[in-house]
């Protein structure tokens, strides 16, 4: 089925699971804004929303189906008809639209959330994806909490549900439980146990409550899953879902392990901010790829080290993600190298021992402020503006 054995599909979730946040809630027109430069980013496919759960729902995967064109749009349900009739009807203007539909299957949701049994299960997860198969011919099966699911049990569920029609099988990690060698060789056991595990793709869509989202995305797809559901920033229910950015620059950078997704990395800074500010979510600092300063250099070893070669210090370049640039942050921990950069870049040539000198009164004013910016070191050279 999958033309390119390598090649991972990105399956973007910021507009329905980023989008559960409390507080972050999109207006349709908002939504198609962020989907639009989903679309420029180059993802597969774009979950738009859950029909069923509102009508402002209902309205978002209507309109975000004619907005798009390139990317799968796709609806979420659960496993029953209503859902399902919903989502065929708010799909109806998509070019290619999917249904993602699925059932829970740990014991833990099956005994305590559906209170049922694992035989009951199996049919109604089978009779959902044959239902919805005959309106849309792109179907995705979630096996909701499977990180936590007896792997044989879940083998027979994805097993069945292929064989009923499912295109796309999807094996969240809904509570983010796993440790990454326990999600892989969940992956792996399928690969090697479900006979017609080749006639779909094995989707992974991690949760971030231990911090191992990203983490056991890579596992998985180093284990034989092709399609990776994440959101931008790493928004999403409780901790947060795994963070598109962060896996496509992982293969990119670890071109060891052969794959390789569409994406328009350089897309990714502005694309990060523009979903920070509508959803009111400030992104932190430190967070890899998108953060404030995440290309930022402020020990005196780190800049030293980063000025001879930035390869030092920088295993991505700032313009790969379509970050303005790494910039030297000048503190109390800077060191000569940084300040020379500084100086020189305002139009300062000083010799070893001017350098020297101003370095000393350099550190006493960075000790009275966090940062120093271009206006202080004029101050400090006794100038109001460049020389």
């Amino acid at each position: 089925m999958l033309h390119d054995p390598n090649r991972v599909y990105v399956f973007d979730t910021t507009l329905r699971d980023g989008e559960q946040v409390p507080g972050c809630q999109l207006t349709t027109p908002e939504k198609i804004e962020i989907a639009k430069e989903l679309e420029a980013l180059g993802v597969d496919v774009i979950e738009a929303g859950f029909p069923i759960s509102s009508p402002g729902d209902f309205q978002s995967v209507v309109e975000l189906s004619k907005a798009v064109s390139e990317p799968i749009i796709c609806a979420l349900t659960r496993a029953n008809k209503g859902d399902i009739d919903s989502a065929v009807a708010a799909l109806q203007y998509a070019k290619r639209p999917r249904i993602h539909t699925g059932i829970g299957s740990s014991d833990m949701h099956i005994k305590h959330k559906f209170n049922s049994t694992r035989e009951e299960i199996l049919e109604r997860a089978v009779e959902a994806v044959k239902y919805a198969k005959k309106s849309v011919e792109d179907i995705e099966f979630y096996a909701e909490d499977a990180g936590r699911a007896d792997v044989r049990f879940l083998a027979q569920m994805v097993e069945a549900v292929i064989a009923a029609g499912a295109t796309v099988v999807n094996i969240p990690d809904t509570n983010g439980y796993c440790l990454p060698d326990q999600y892989g060789s969940k992956i792996k056991f399928l690969k090697e146990n479900v006979k017609n595990i080749d006639q779909a793709i094995i989707s992974v869509h991690c949760h971030n409550d231990l911090g191992l989202a990203t983490a056991n995305s890579i596992a998985g797809l180093q284990n034989g899953a092709r399609q990776i559901e994440g959101t931008i920033n790493g928004i999403g229910e409780r901790a947060g879902n795994t963070s598109i950015e962060e896996v496509v620059m992982i293969l990119k950078t670890h071109e060891i392990l052969g794959l390789h997704t569409n994406i328009n990395t350089k897309n990714f800074y502005e694309l990060s901010r523009m979903v920070s500010s509508q959803m009111r979510m400030p992104v932190q600092p430190n967070k890899a790829i998108v953060g404030s300063n995440a290309f930022a250099h402020s020990s005196g070893i780190h800049q030293d080290g980063f000025l001879k070669n930035r390869e030092n210090y920088e295993i991505i370049r700032p313009e790969d993600v379509g970050f303005p640039d790494a910039s030297i942050v000048l503190t109390a921990r800077s060191g000569r190298h940084a300040l020379k950069f500084h100086l020189e870049r305002l139009g300062f040539s000083l010799s070893k021992e001017e350098l020297s000198e101003v370095y000393h009164r350099f550190l006493t004013v960075a000790d009275s402020k966090l940062d120093i910016n271009d206006q202080d070191l004029l101050l400090m050279m006794g100038k109001q503006q460049l020389a």
